[in-house]
């Protein structure tokens, strides 16, 4: 594990407690964290520098936990020293970097994957299940609100940090991708980034998306709504019980025979019951090291492999475009790229 800050703890306890594999070593430049994982692993090596794990033969894959902008050097250094690579969210600062990391993993025969944790829950997998099963109908928008006060990062705006799980989350369910992104946003924070930010996706058919992503609400908000022909589901994460509802609620289209009165079309509104699926509470991140693992063993592409995370990097990049230009929308380009690693 190269990084032991906000993330990492919870990446070293699911490898540490993984079958199949053994917790090595972590490295971090901060001793105070190094001496966490020495009281908390023992049987754990720390070291400041991490090429003492990127250069160990006895080392066969690496996660990394670090800032957005340390992605992609650390990963890259990861996979040319021939190790299987776990790159927390987002994969990399650009395009040009994420594609490049795909490549070099490609060509080495080894696994990249990004840790798009939402995509390991229950209720995203489920969403996926019910996406998939046809019972929603066309589906016509994905709207969701990821909010709350702080925590600031100081190298990336608000969408890299919280609008990105969004991102990954509907990437994973919707079966089709977007073709266009306008974005904006404004910081309150002199010489900061962006800490509010509306995005909105388009794409080819009748469907959007918009993501309100903000460091400056005085409620934690984390909501999704997904509006079917048929049926619509609300994702709440904060809910502790159902964080999944589906309700059998629409609208019906009448229009007169007449053509001079097609103006006259009646909206009717139905309304269902309401149900709440099931849900595997497994620990996300557990799922997912486990992936991990079974992709390395078998040489099996990861289900957030890195095609995934090249298509989340570059709907934030023109995100990030159309902000500076108050929201010009920006085409998107390699959403179809099927190159995966």
């Amino acid at each position: 594990m190269i990084g032991y800050g906000y993330w990492g703890p919870n990446l070293v306890r699911n490898c540490f407690e993984a079958k199949g594999a053994q917790m090595a070593a972590v490295s971090d430049l901060r001793d105070d964290r190094l001496a966490l994982v020495s009281s908390r692993y023992p049987t754990v090596r720390t070291t400041r520098d991490f090429k003492d794990l990127t250069e160990d033969p006895a080392i066969d894959a690496i996660a990394i936990a670090t800032p957005v902008s340390n992605h992609y050097d650390l990963a890259l250094r990861a996979l040319q020293a021939g190790k299987h690579v776990l790159v927390e969210k987002p994969l990399a600062s650009d395009t040009d970097q994420a594609q490049h990391l795909i490549e070099v993993a490609l060509k080495g025969n080894l696994v990249l994957m990004v840790d798009h944790t939402f995509v390991y829950t229950g209720a995203v997998r489920k969403i996926r299940e019910l996406v998939e099963s046809g019972g929603l109908g066309e589906i016509y928008y994905y709207d969701s609100v990821r909010v709350n006060l702080g925590l600031f990062q100081h190298d990336v705006n608000v969408l890299w940090d919280l609008a990105v799980h969004d991102l990954s989350i509907m990437d994973y369910v919707l079966p089709f991708r977007p073709c266009a992104v306008s974005a904006t946003g404004l910081s309150h924070v002199p010489g900061g980034t962006e800490n509010i930010a509306y995005l909105t996706l388009f794409f080819e058919g009748s469907q959007i998306a918009h993501i309100h992503a903000n460091w400056l609400a005085p409620v934690k908000l984390r909501r999704t709504l997904i509006g079917a022909s048929r049926k619509m589901i609300v994702y709440d994460d904060l809910e502790q019980s159902e964080k999944i509802k589906v309700y059998d609620k629409g609208i019906t289209l009448n229009n007169h025979q007449n053509p001079e009165k097609l103006y006259q079309m009646l909206v009717g509104y139905r309304t269902g019951d309401m149900l709440a699926p099931q849900i595997d509470g497994t620990e996300a991140l557990r799922r997912e090291i486990d992936h991990f693992l079974h992709c390395i063993e078998r040489a099996a592409e990861p289900e957030t492999g890195g095609s995934a995370g090249l298509r989340v990097v570059e709907i934030l990049q023109a995100a990030s475009q159309s902000m500076a230009q108050r929201g010009r929308p920006v085409e998107l380009r390699l959403t179809s790229l099927q190159t995966t690693a």
